[in-house]
């Protein structure tokens, strides 16, 4: 009987040893099909992208060699960071504290201790077994509370979209029926205006006429039946519009009346905020000052760091720090901007400079806004909120 995983998935190993590529591949044989090796540094983008791996085995005989070539193979390959995949990492027993430490911070995925070997060789597969199962929740899941939170509280973005404009159409309306009644008034003054210069022949190029009385009662005639029922009904053709509008404000407000509810829901569910910053004093600061807020908190240390977490997790809003080693600030933006699901999560910068420049980088890089420091604690609220709710504080 096969005992092969039943579903199509792909396996990449990544190491410098070609023994231990092969004694890797070996232990996975039995269980799964598709399993590729890649043991030159250079082309592990490359083979990344052709393989599109769902786990990722990096067997590298020491932590600091693992953690080099996924730096790199992260700066150079923008598939990395999407999400639906898993990392393993292989160490020795002397790293595995640091393997450990590596895994909470979601780093990567999954660590094991296969240096020295032991006689739990079974280890390897059922962690890619754990790994898959893992990816097929993911893939398979309904929205999680905090998603579906973040899209009802674009309803309340709807219900002032739809007063706005509500409240616009109201004012053209009036805006025409005050501009239709103006001109009645206007045309019937003009009127009024020629039969008094005609009686009284003030005007040498009019004609004088001696019986004014009839004349003033030819022009009201002419008023009251040829002006004033056009006007009348330019003036009605307009109260539809009005009776439209209040129908749906009433036909609205129901569901109006759902979003809130709804929006009042979400607002019980805590929103993610995503700090990334090297400077762990500076991550300490901002936690102390969100500490006190209904906001829930990711922490990464660069710009690869927050991409591998951002392909598992979705946070609400990014607080990111411009200057950073091994992938900056701007950098880290346009891999963001790059990836289809986290493209409008907004992102606040944090730079230390004042220059206009920096905060042109910003904008144009993507940012809904920026923030100098250091920065008070109100100042940096208010920026959150706006960003997360762009119309309701606009």
């Amino acid at each position: 009987m096969d005992t092969r995983a039943s579903t199509i998935t792909s396996i990449l190993i990544a190491t410098d040893n070609v023994t231990d590529a092969a004694l890797v591949k070996n232990l996975l044989a039995s269980e799964f099909e598709h399993i590729f090796i890649t043991t030159d540094p250079k082309k592990g983008p490359e083979d990344y992208v052709r393989y599109m791996p769902d786990v990722l085995v990096l067997a590298f005989n020491s932590l600091k060699k693992t953690e080099h070539y996924y730096l790199e193979l992260g700066r150079l390959c923008d598939e990395v960071h999407q999400p639906f995949r898993r990392t393993v990492v292989l160490c020795n027993s002397e790293e595995v504290t640091q393997a450990y430490k590596l895994c909470k911070k979601d780093y990567f995925d999954d660590y094991i201790l296969f240096w020295p070997m032991t006689h739990d060789s079974s280890r390897l597969p059922m962690t890619i077994h754990h790994a898959l199962r893992g990816l097929s929740r993911l893939k398979n899941e309904e929205p999680s509370a905090a998603e579906f939170a973040a899209q009802v509280r674009h309803l309340s973005d709807l219900e002032k979209t739809l007063e706005t404009q509500i409240m616009h159409g109201d004012h053209h309306i009036e805006v025409v029926s005050h501009a239709i009644e103006q001109a009645e008034q206007k045309i019937s003054s003009a009127l009024d205006e020629l039969s008094r210069q005609i009686i009284s022949s003030t005007n040498p190029d009019l004609l004088n006429i001696k019986k004014g009385n009839g004349l003033e009662m030819e022009i009201s005639h002419f008023k009251r039946k040829e002006v004033q029922p056009h006007f009348t009904v330019a003036i009605e053709s307009t109260r539809p519009l009005k009776q439209w509008a209040q129908k749906l404000r009433e036909e609205c407000e129901p569901f109006l009346e759902s979003a809130r509810v709804l929006n009042a829901m979400a607002d019980r569910i805590r929103p993610t905020v995503m700090v990334v910053d090297d400077n762990e004093a500076q991550r300490i600061i901002i936690s102390k000052l969100l500490d006190a807020e209904n906001y829930n908190l990711l922490f990464a240390r660069d710009g690869l760091e927050a991409l591998n977490i951002l392909s598992k997790k979705q946070p609400d809003i990014i607080l990111m720090d411009v200057m950073m080693p091994n992938m900056d600030g701007m950098e880290t933006m346009r891999r963001l901007k790059a990836i289809p699901h986290l493209s409008g999560t907004p992102v606040i910068m944090i730079t230390g400079k004042n220059e206009e420049k920096v905060v042109v980088e910003c904008i144009n890089a993507g940012a809904v806004d920026f923030i100098v420091k250091p920065f008070v604690h109100s100042t940096l609220i208010g920026k959150i909120n706006r960003a997360l709710h762009p119309t309701i504080l606009a």
